[in-house]
């Protein structure tokens, strides 16, 4: 049942999505007839998107980083749809900026929304899987779990965990039998999202940094793994260089990576500390794409 090749019908819960990768993967499957199940903290964004997707999409308000609200949102879907197809842990934030400068509660926040919050919906999602013996799990991680990023240690350290969360689970459901439960992680390079906005910021700098990709490239690979499955996938040749390159010298890539990441935090406009959107979610950045490329430009 997971290789279906029509997405008419089929029951998908996604997370993150009142902005970028998210919402972008939840308008794309909507037009295509999917029962789409929309999470986020933005009650308010997500009920306009669920309007906007149609009768089949509902949304409920979700911070990943408690577990009781994804049980709520498990039993949500469960209690409308009765089952579920694809589960897309999606929602993530970063913290960018000197590893010390960088209070502690923040770093910690950081891992639960993204770690945390991923085994969150792993666990619910292929409890439900292991019912029916099919499913498909989709865990958003990032070139980072390739290469660790400097200024961003935290947020290295929950992709990481991801990456590695889901490939001991997509061996587990191998080795239980569960031939048609697959579990997929998937490594975006820098996108082009309003994620810039969102995150925690103790460099003293704006965050420009790139170059950075289209969102649609991210949203048209997680669709591409509902029908066809693999372990992992690196989007877009950066993200499959930057694998390659740290494979086969590791230490030469994360000093490049690490030396060009310090240089467009120099080369950036000051900006005042701020914990972004970790604790409180603001309105702004609710498109797909960000400004991110158009800021590049002009830093050139």
């Amino acid at each position: 049942m997971a290789t279906k090749k029509t997405h008419a019908g089929l029951t998908v819960v996604i997370t993150g999505t009142s902005s970028g990768i998210g919402k972008g993967v939840a308008q794309q499957l909507a037009a295509k007839g999917a029962n789409v199940v929309l999470a986020a903290r933005r009650t308010k964004e997500i009920e306009a998107l669920a309007e906007s997707c149609g009768p089949n999409a509902i949304a409920v308000t979700t911070d990943v980083s408690r577990e009781e609200d994804v049980a709520k949102l498990f039993e949500t879907v469960m209690g409308v749809f009765s089952s579920i197809d694809v589960w897309i842990n999606n929602a993530g934030i970063g913290t960018y900026g000197s590893f010390t400068d960088t209070p502690l509660k923040d770093l910690n926040r950081t891992v639960d929304i993204n770690f945390l919050g991923t085994i969150y919906g792993s666990h619910y999602a292929l409890n439900q899987f292991k019912k029916q013996r099919y499913g498909t799990l989709i865990n958003v991680s990032s070139f980072a779990s390739k290469t660790p990023m400097p200024f961003g240690a935290a947020y290295t350290g929950s992709k990481y965990g991801i990456s590695g969360l889901s490939n001991g689970l997509h061996q587990e459901m191998r080795m239980d039998g569960f031939e048609d439960i697959h579990v997929c992680s998937v490594d975006p390079w820098v996108t082009d999202t309003p994620w810039t906005q969102h995150a925690g910021n103790y460099s003293g700098h704006e965050i420009i940094v790139g170059p950075a990709d289209d969102p649609q490239k991210v949203v048209d690979s997680i669709i591409g793994l509902i029908d066809n499955p693999q372990k992992t996938v690196e989007i877009g040749t950066k993200s499959k260089g930057i694998a390659a390159a740290g494979s086969l010298l590791p230490k030469t890539t994360k000093g490049l990576t690490g030396r060009s990441l310090l240089k467009m935090i120099q080369d950036a406009p000051p900006a005042p500390p701020t914990s972004g959107s970790l604790y409180d979610s603001g309105p702004e950045g609710t498109g797909i794409s960000g400004n991110l490329r158009e800021r590049l430009k002009e830093q050139k």
